[in-house]
C-alpha cells in the first residue's frame, strides 16, 4: 500500500469517524482487502488503525459534552473481553467465509441505517 493511499484512507476515515462515529471496520476493512490484504490481515490492521481515531474523536466529543463515561467504560470492557473470542473465532474461520460474513454485516448495517432514516422523515 502506498503512503498516499494510506493518508487518503486516514483522512476519509477520520472525517467519517468524527461526523458519524464510524470509519474503522466499515471503511478500513473493505479498502484494505481491495488493496490486497487478506480478510484476516485487514481485520487486524483495522483494529489497530482505529485506536488513534478513537482517541482523537473521543477527546473532541468530550469537549462538547457528548461522552457518557460510565456506559462507555462498561461497554468497552465487555467488548474488549469479547473481542478476544471474536479474534479467536475469526482466525479459525476460512478467509472466504469470514469475508462473506463481513459483507452480510455491512449490508445489514446499511439496511438498518436506511430503515431508520426513512422512518423518521
Amino acid at each position: 500500500m502506498t503512503y498516499v493511499v494510506a493518508i487518503a484512507l486516514g483522512v476519509v476515515a477520520g472525517v467519517l469517524a468524527g461526523l458519524f462515529g464510524v470509519g474503522g471496520g466499515i471503511l478500513f476493512v473493505p479498502v484494505l482487502v481491495a488493496l490486497g490484504l487478506s480478510q484476516h490481515e485487514a481485520t487486524g490492521t483495522s483494529l489497530l488503525a482505529i485506536v488513534p481515531t478513537v482517541i482523537a474523536g473521543t477527546w473532541t466529543q468530550q469537549r462538547y459534552g457528548n461522552v457518557r463515561w460510565r456506559p462507555a467504560v462498561l461497554i468497552g470492557i465487555v467488548a474488549a473481553a469479547a473481542a478476544q473470542g471474536g479474534a479467536f473465532l475469526a482466525e479459525a474461520l476460512p478467509e472466504r467465509l469470514l469475508r462473506r460474513m463481513f459483507a452480510v454485516l455491512l449490508v445489514l448495517v446499511a439496511v438498518q441505517i436506511a430503515w431508520r432514516a426513512l422512518r423518521r422523515e
